[in-house]
This record gives C-alpha cells, structure tokens and sequence, in this order.
C-alpha cells in the first residue's frame, strides 16, 4: 500500500488494517517456519506497511499534517 492510500483512511479502517496486517505477518512466519512460504519478501512487505500504517496513526495522534 502506497501512504497516500493509508493517508485516505479513517482512524477506525486503518486500526483494521493493522490487526489485518499483524495476522497476516503471524501466517507468513508460521509459513516459514513450516517451510512452506515461497515469496519471502511478503515478510518485509507487510513488516513496511505495518510501520507505514503506525507512523501515520502518529502523526495524526501528534498533529502533524503531510
């Protein structure tokens, strides 16, 4: 997901994505583990939009417009 797609979202849907985000994370290790994960950079992807997705909840905690 793109920060401009992030930035387009509701506190409450981007709340719902992170949950979403953080159990797909959790499946993909799992998959890993169990030798079954075949795109290993979904990992990273998901860990990048995880990170965009709690920076963007700060900044609108602090205040901060972009």
């Amino acid at each position: 997901m793109t920060p401009v797609e992030i930035r387009n979202m509701n506190n409450e849907e981007l709340l719902k994505l992170l949950e979403e985000k953080k159990r797909t994370l959790m499946n993909l290790r799992f998959q890993n583990a169990m030798g079954e994960l075949r795109d290993f950079s979904l990992i990273q992807k998901t860990k990048r939009d995880i990170a965009r997705i709690k920076t963007i909840l700060r900044e609108r905690e602090l205040g901060i417009r972009r």
